[in-house]
């Protein structure tokens, strides 16, 4: 009789850290424009007249260059409250055959 997979346990697709050649393939064809592209946006940064367009082109530089900002989540429960927590508790049982 086959056995299923024991639980965490991978069977078939691509092995963990192996990219998606597809995404791979986009990826290296956009990297080709990069310097371009920044350059653009530094272009829309010192040139544009709409201070929408110089703000969305200086956030995009920052996010690239250091990585989007954070988001702090805040979480309550019921009316405001702290959030309670019940204790979870698993048991796992094993038959004798």
């Amino acid at each position: 009789m086959a056995k299923g997979s024991a639980p965490g346990e991978r069977r078939g697709g691509r092995k963990k850290g192996t990219p998606n050649k597809a995404t791979a393939d986009i990826k290296a064809l956009a990297q080709q424009f990069g310097p371009e592209a920044i350059q653009k946006l530094v272009s829309i940064m010192h040139t544009s007249e709409s201070d929408q367009a110089c703000i969305a082109a200086v956030k995009e530089l920052l996010d690239r260059g250091y990585g989007k900002a954070m988001q702090g989540v805040e979480l309550t429960g019921k009316d405001g409250q702290p959030v309670q927590f019940k204790q979870i508790e698993r048991v796992i049982v094993r038959s004798k055959d």
